[in-house]
């Protein structure tokens, strides 16, 4: 006859295992017990992981519009710039005039 595994050598009953360690009910209590304390703590390191994850997000946000701030401040102290040597431009070129004008030149 042949085995549950259909192995030949091996009787249906040879492969039973027959468990001799039977739990009291006060121990599947403690196990329990044990199990919902684990439980508990997996849960309050879930809490806590969601918590830090929202603070990240949080920080990211704030440091990407900080950096789009800074930049648009610089961008911006650039054109500054760029608008000043435009306007300084033009002073110049009329103290060149101012200058040909008091030399005697008579133009």
């Amino acid at each position: 006859m042949s085995g549950p595994n259909g192995d030949p050598d091996v009787s249906i009953d040879d492969g039973i295992i027959n468990d001799e360690d039977e739990f009291s009910d006060e121990e599947y209590e403690s196990i329990n017990s044990m199990l919902d304390e684990i439980n508990s703590y997996l849960d309050g390191l879930e809490e806590r992981n969601d918590s830090l994850n929202g603070k990240l997000h949080d920080l990211m946000e704030s440091n990407r519009q900080a950096r789009l701030e800074f930049r648009a401040q610089l961008n911006g102290a650039k054109e500054d710039d760029k608008e000043e040597k435009k306007e300084e431009a033009p002073v110049d070129e009329e103290r060149k005039e101012d200058a040909c004008e008091g030399s005697g030149d008579g133009k």
